[in-house]
């Protein structure tokens, strides 16, 4: 009976895990309450300062973006306006054909949107995720409807153990492991530094920082030459962000992580890359931000509006693929819609 009771006992740490992260973003809103009684009356969006640029094969949504709010960690079929990831002008050429991928942080967002494409150039794909049950069954769904298997796992990648159990359940099931898309992520602002409680900081650090470091040496044991490892890191790592103090810094941790690790890995023959996206529309920002700002969310960028995840997930595709990027490691890649972002 005591293998029955392992589920239930990872399911009730991701439960602790949200319940945290609520408690965390319950302070944040009274704070923000508080501080917008002392200033002034919500305005409504304002209008875009400049025409949303569309490069793209199909247009984009752009601003204004839903006014809504969500509850951590943040659930896509909840968001009023669906993000896109299926990136339906993308044809599929083998390019991960016969590979295994782990994604953290992939019922969701990018990381949904990179299962997706991983799947349609051949690769089977394990999706970690926290508790997000709904979103991990259809990213399962619409990996399995591109021909590939996939096995989603949830728990807390601040557990090192976790990382581990997972990590060997998939060497276990596909019998390798040939890239790890390191993307789990905790964000949520704060207007001051006095105002970021040690809850706050350690969830944001643990998760964002030492929970890529908990993956990649649970995955190396499993990796041989041609593997390669790809982190999610941001702009605001590059940038900095006067409101997501701690945010930045472990997306800044991120970028040096990758280029110490790439270095460390180059005589096993094992890539490490990263991807440095600017705004894209997916729960995380709805699960930070007040619903007003929400609806303003990236018109600010270079192309005036925030990234769909499907305009992401191919520099993942790019970076994993030992047909395009063989000769490619320590790189922080910017998918930002600008040099600025």
């Amino acid at each position: 009976m005591a293998p029955a009771k392992k589920p239930t006992a990872k399911k009730a740490a991701a439960k602790t895990v949200v319940a945290q992260q609520r408690e965390i973003q319950r302070k944040v809103d009274v704070q923000d309450r508080k501080a917008a009684k002392h200033t002034h009356t919500p305005k409504p969006p304002k209008p875009p300062e400049k025409t949303p640029v569309q490069a793209g094969q199909r247009r984009q949504p752009q601003n204004p973006m839903p006014a809504q709010h969500l509850q951590k960690p943040g659930n896509e079929y909840e968001l009023e306006l669906q993000p896109r990831f299926l990136a339906p002008g993308y044809k599929g050429s083998g390019k991960l054909k016969g590979m295994v991928a782990i994604v953290t942080g992939g019922d969701s967002g990018i990381g949904r949107a990179v299962a997706v494409l991983f799947a349609r150039e051949g690769a089977d794909v394990a999706v970690l995720y926290l508790d997000e049950h709904r979103d991990a069954r259809d990213t399962k769904k619409h990996v399995e409807a591109e021909g590939r298997a996939c096995v989603i796992i949830s728990g807390d990648v601040k557990d090192p153990r976790f990382c581990e159990a997972a990590v060997k359940k998939v060497a276990r099931k596909f019998g390798r492991i040939d890239v790890l898309v390191n993307n789990a992520a905790f964000q949520l602002h704060t207007e001051k530094l006095e105002d970021l409680t040690d809850a706050h900081l350690q969830q944001t650090l643990q998760t964002n920082i030492a929970g890529y470091f908990h993956m990649a040496r649970a995955a190396l044991p499993h990796m041989a030459v041609g593997g390669s490892i790809i982190n999610t890191g941001s702009e605001t790592g590059i940038f900095g962000s006067k409101r997501l103090l701690d945010y930045a810094a472990t997306k800044g941790a991120i970028h040096a992580f990758t280029m110490s690790l790439a270095s460390n890995l180059l005589e096993r023959g094992i890539r490490v890359n990263c991807v440095a996206p600017g705004p894209v529309w997916t729960p995380l920002n709805p699960a930070d931000k007040p619903a007003e700002e929400v609806a303003e969310f990236g018109q600010g960028s270079d192309m005036g509006r925030p990234a769909q995840p499907e305009e992401i997930s191919p520099a993942y595709v790019f970076l994993a693929s030992p047909v395009t990027a063989s000769y490619i490691s320590g790189v922080i890649l910017p998918v930002m819609g600008g040099p600025r972002g």
